[in-house]
């Protein structure tokens, strides 16, 4: 199990840094090498999602946004929604409250 800031791959093509949280707000560091895919999936967490470097597609409820860098989204809670890499990307993403599922799995 990685630790805090620790990059680990969950996904063939992404890497995330799980950075240690606030009390009440989260943020990870995320690399997606050109074509990877996360998922669609949701969760009740809000999060902002900022494109360091790079470009995804990210389709929220059926509609598909380009955020390029220097561009953020905002994906509110319960919201179904897949990112899609279209270059290398580099982007940080912040959820609020604390995502306890992501946090379990980091060790100190």
């Amino acid at each position: 199990m990685p630790r805090f800031e620790e990059w680990h791959s969950p996904i063939a093509g992404i890497s995330r840094k799980i950075f240690r949280p606030g009390q009440s707000i989260m943020s990870m560091m995320l690399t997606l090498d050109s074509g990877s895919i996360g998922p669609a999936h949701s969760h009740p967490h809000e999060q902002l999602t900022f494109v360091i470097s790079g470009k995804i597609a990210m389709t929220m409820n059926g509609e598909t946004t380009i955020v390029s860098a220097g561009e953020q989204i905002h994906v509110p809670g319960d919201a179904v929604h897949e990112v899609k890499a279209l270059e290398n990307t580099v982007m940080i993403e912040n959820f609020t409250p604390l995502r306890e599922d992501l946090l379990a799995t980091i060790t100190e």
